[in-house]
């Protein structure tokens, strides 16, 4: 899973099967400790997330397994919507960490 921050909404007149009904959304992917790591990407969004959330998202095969019908022709999917963020470092690692205080 991967972090990142929606930064807008994208518009498709036409989708491939099984994308009907799906939200896109345009998301810049974060690094651990919030700052932008990459080029802006289009994610499916079956959770309703607003542009300016922080979110988690998964990519390749996973993103297609994780919307309602599977293997749909998408690259990325946001599968959370990010409440807290806690980033421990230590010894030249991120650790980013959850409410439960688990290191993932």
């Amino acid at each position: 899973m991967f972090l990142g921050r929606v930064i807008g909404t994208c518009v498709a007149t036409k989708k491939a099967t099984g994308l009907d009904g799906v939200r896109l959304l345009v998301v810049e992917p974060l690094d651990a400790n919030g700052v932008r790591s990459g080029d802006p990407f289009v994610a499916a969004d079956p959770l309703g997330a607003a542009p300016g959330e922080r979110i988690y998202y998964v990519s390749s095969r996973e993103a297609a397994l994780a919307l309602e019908e599977s293997f749909v022709p998408i690259d990325a999917t946001i599968v959370g919507l990010i409440d807290e963020l806690d980033v421990v470092s230590g010894r030249g690692k991120s650790f980013v960490r959850g409410r439960e205080g688990a290191a993932s």
